[in-house]
């Protein structure tokens, strides 16, 4: 069977997982909560994982386990002391407890069979419609589908320069029709907009009658927390008013009870045309949760999917912005643009993202996200040193000024709340920083981008396994390029001493553009003893960020709050030939 997912006839594929697909995979499952299991447990499930990755699975017995991980003597007895079995049964009902839960859509699947030791590996595959009753995949798990949004990400990080020089060079002409008084007199930017009509009953009884209104009502008001779009009840949505101005989409749902099973099938479709952009399924248990904590849970799952940057509408807008803006959309346009940049943190595509962002700011003073974007701008002048002729003094009192606009104009939109704890974060002010993080969390747990920042904040700041925690959870659930968050995991995996994990993290995220990833793969490889690798870090940097490393013990602290921390990495550092001063 061929799955249309996100726009795209997805063929099935059986391609086995690269190595270092299975690698990613196993931080991703020791670094979450839901992975219920002790450190004993998780050093086993590493152990075993990387002996067979390194072509030793033949090594792996239970002898093999008791010594190198229990740290048992040569006279252990597998016969006669049962730890190793009673430790494989444990981290199986870990493992299965976390694909059941936070897992559920991972790319792929770890597997320590029954009876043995060594672990299997395979690739989740989507193979079913939204109207069937089989196995439900996330779209991110095929590899079909990720070759397409990568070729999406691809694209809008080369094309994020000239869409934002594009998009400035239009809203700079508006500026000039406001100056002679033509302006359309409109003081909100058009953003995308969402029909979500009431969802279908198919099973027909009351029960299922009374969840299907509940997940409707919980979707709508999970989206709505979303400020970059806008959400709309209708009991019809075949509205051709919706699709005057630009883009607007249709949320439609289907929900089947099936015994103790209860299904979810959405699809989002295209207005103008009704062209079905994109399906999945999400599968609950009766059993197993009450119907109010089910609603939530399937309602989180999709507004997480459609509303979040990156989410199915903000691919399906990329994708045509990239092509044309629709008039009067160049505002908006900024904003995809923002997330383009983000996708690889270049300086050049960051000037030109904030020149269009400070002009969608004068057309539209009263664009809180707008604000919030160009705050984070601003601030990413000073973390990631792309000016390094200017006082950093400069761009953080910008930063601040914008969050603070941000944050007046709507204090509910958890992005100009996470730009007020940057600015508060790198103001030095770390307590108040995670004070708004938390609020903002607690109003939109579901955006990705800011979970993924706050738990960063956390982390640096000392609070190490909750942040970590909370970043791996949002590398998993985030549907874009996560090269950002990939890199603050090698940050993760640094302090915790798995300098190899860390490597790992830091080549996945591959962000060979900006300045403070080569800082910390020049830290890593230090420790690692790789000094030919950081020699070559090291020269990049003297050649693209003269002057960056000179300053380098106050760059650490600026990010990196406890001294305990901050030495830890310089360490590597000094280990890479890197001269830092005590003081």
């Amino acid at each position: 069977m061929v799955a249309d997912q996100g726009g795209v006839r997805v063929e099935p594929t059986t391609a086995l997982p690269t190595d270092a697909e299975i690698l990613a995979q196993l931080d991703r499952i020791r670094f979450s909560t839901e992975f219920d299991a002790p450190d004993r447990a998780r050093k086993f499930l590493a152990y075993v994982i990387e002996e067979t990755v390194a072509g030793r699975a033949d090594r792996i017995k239970a002898y093999s386990i008791a010594t190198e991980v229990f740290g048992r003597d040569s006279s252990f007895d597998a016969q006669t002391d049962p730890a190793v079995r009673i430790e494989a049964g444990r981290i199986r009902r870990a493992l299965e407890r976390y694909y059941l839960v936070s897992g559920r859509n991972d790319p792929i699947m770890i597997r320590i069979p029954k009876g043995a030791y060594v672990p299997t590996f395979e690739r989740r595959v989507d193979t079913q419609s939204a109207a069937d009753l089989g196995p439900s995949v996330s779209a991110r798990s095929d590899p079909s589908v990720q070759h397409f949004r990568r070729r999406i990400w691809f694209g809008i990080a080369a094309l994020a320069l000239a869409l934002g020089g594009l998009a400035a060079s239009a809203l700079l002409r508006h500026d000039v029709t406001a100056e002679s008084g033509t302006n359309t007199g409109r003081v909100r930017p058009n953003i995308p907009k969402l029909v979500v009509a009431p969802f279908e009953d198919l099973s027909g009884t009351s029960q299922s009658a009374m969840i299907t209104r509940g997940l409707a009502d919980e979707v709508v008001s999970k989206i709505a927390r979303f400020k970059e779009i806008i959400v709309v009840t209708r009991e019809n949505p075949d509205d051709s008013s919706d699709t005057d101005d630009g883009p607007a989409y249709a949320l439609e749902g289907r929900v089947r009870i099936d015994g103790e099973r209860l299904r979810l099938g959405i699809r989002l479709v295209l207005l103008s045309d009704g062209s079905v952009m994109w399906t999945n399924n999400y599968d609950e248990s009766l059993a197993t949760h009450k119907i109010i904590e089910l609603q939530e849970k399937a309602a989180a799952a999709v507004a997480t999917a459609v509303a979040q940057p990156y989410g199915v509408v903000f691919q399906a807008n990329a994708t045509q912005f990239t092509q044309s803006i629709p008039d009067d959309w160049e505002a908006y346009a900024c904003t995809l643009a923002y997330y383009g940049y983000r996708s690889d943190l270049n300086p050049q595509t960051h000037a030109s993202v904030q020149e269009c962002l400070q002009h969608a700011t004068r057309q539209f003073p009263n664009y809180a996200t707008a604000w919030a974007l160009l705050s984070m701008t601003y601030i990413d002048e000073l973390r990631f040193r792309y000016r390094l002729d200017q006082s950093s003094p400069v761009s953080l009192e910008r930063a601040i000024e914008a969050a603070v606009r941000a944050v007046e104009l709507d204090p509910q939109d958890v992005r100009a709340l996470q730009a007020q704890m940057l600015t508060l974060f790198f103001r030095g002010e770390v307590d108040a920083a995670l004070a708004v993080g938390a609020r903002a969390f607690a109003i939109n747990p579901n955006d990705t981008e800011l979970a993924g920042e706050y738990g960063f904040r956390l982390a640096l700041s000392g609070q190490w396994r909750p942040g970590c925690e909370l970043l791996s959870e949002t590398v998993a659930r985030n549907p874009g390029p996560v090269g950002y968050f990939e890199a603050a995991l090698a940050v993760c995996a640094y302090i915790r001493g798995d300098y190899v994990a860390a490597e790992r993290w830091a080549h996945l995220a591959d962000l060979r553009a900006n300045p403070i990833y080569r800082v910390i793969l020049l830290a890593i490889l230090g420790k690692l003893g790789k000094s030919d690798q950081a020699h070559e870090e090291q020269k990049w940097l003297e050649t693209n960020a003269p002057g960056f490393l000179e300053n380098i013990r106050k760059e650490v602290a600026l990010r990196i709050r406890r001294p305990e921390d901050q030495q830890h990495f310089i360490e590597g550092l000094r280990e890479a030939g890197i001269s830092v001063p005590e003081n």
